[in-house]
């Protein structure tokens, strides 16, 4: 069965997820950021759930576990949708960073604008902080996630400008210099080209699988820093036809997830049968 970049992604993640951990999603942006940072981690979410972690639970912001079937989904993430989306509760943005410091927070689902061969994230400027080129959303929960979660799970676009040698600014602390931070830091990223992970004993971003039909030479050539490269690297594990099935008829069938319908602007992401 065929798929597309984001069912590769989103079952791809979903085999990462484990049964009993919690998973935290934001839900402050739209177009194609919306399918990295929500639509994605949403669908592999209910993906986990469906397969092998019934017992893993998600929030949304302040939404605590809310029902993730197709029929349930809100129509548009701005508030008079969200607030009526069925859930366990609903409680207040302090108490949901609150959970992040107890150290009850499994995985963070980031997604920024940069992010460097460390892990370090910026969702903050592009350019110098006091004149910047560019001006993004802010630092919103990536501190949190960066200093408590025990996993951080990262959703980038693989170009030169996002993954560089250096952020402009840090909005989120990747894997050097973590004295004093309770969390695991930044376990794995996850891009159209491929998925890497971090070396133990570097910190350094690494490797880790090459998406069918990608090749080393353009991870190589569009990643701005040295990637550490393992002798030998496998293929992505394609989607099977009952992930899909899932995805397609029970998770996201009107692709309010995964075209970002959910937030009515377009999205632009790379389709890959």
């Amino acid at each position: 069965m065929k798929y597309t970049l984001e069912e590769l992604l989103a079952v791809e993640i979903s085999r990462h997820i484990k049964d009993g951990e919690m998973g935290f999603v934001g839900v402050g942006t739209g177009g194609e950021a919306f399918i990295r940072a929500v639509g994605i981690p949403a669908v592999a979410s209910r993906l986990a759930q469906l397969c092998h972690a019934p017992n893993y639970t998600i929030m949304f912001g302040p939404i605590l576990d809310p029902v993730l079937d197709a029929e349930s989904i809100p129509e548009t993430n701005f508030e008079p949708d969200l607030i009526r989306w069925p859930c366990r509760s609903q409680i207040t943005v302090e108490e949901a960073l609150c959970i992040f410091k107890r150290g009850k927070m499994g995985i963070g689902f980031a997604s920024g604008a940069q992010i460097d061969a460390y892990g370090n994230m910026n969702i903050v400027c592009v350019g110098e902080y006091k004149n910047p080129k560019v001006r993004l959303p802010g630092p919103l929960a990536q501190p949190d996630h960066a200093a408590h979660a025990k996993r951080v799970f990262a959703i980038q676009k693989h170009d030169c400008r996002t993954l560089v040698e250096k952020v402009d600014y840090i909005s989120a602390t990747g894997n050097q210099n973590r004295e004093g931070l309770a969390g695991g830091g930044i376990a794995f990223v996850f891009t159209d080209l491929a998925v890497m992970d971090f070396n133990p004993d570097t910190d350094r971003m690494r490797l880790r699988s090459i998406h069918p039909g990608k090749t080393l030479k353009q991870i190589i050539e569009n990643t701005g820093f040295e990637l550490e490269i393992p002798e030998k690297v496998p293929f992505t594990q394609p989607s099977d036809d009952r992930d899909l099935e899932l995805i397609r008829t029970r998770i996201d069938p009107s692709k309010k997830w995964l075209n970002a319908e959910i937030t009515k602007e377009p999205a632009t992401l790379e389709k890959n049968v």
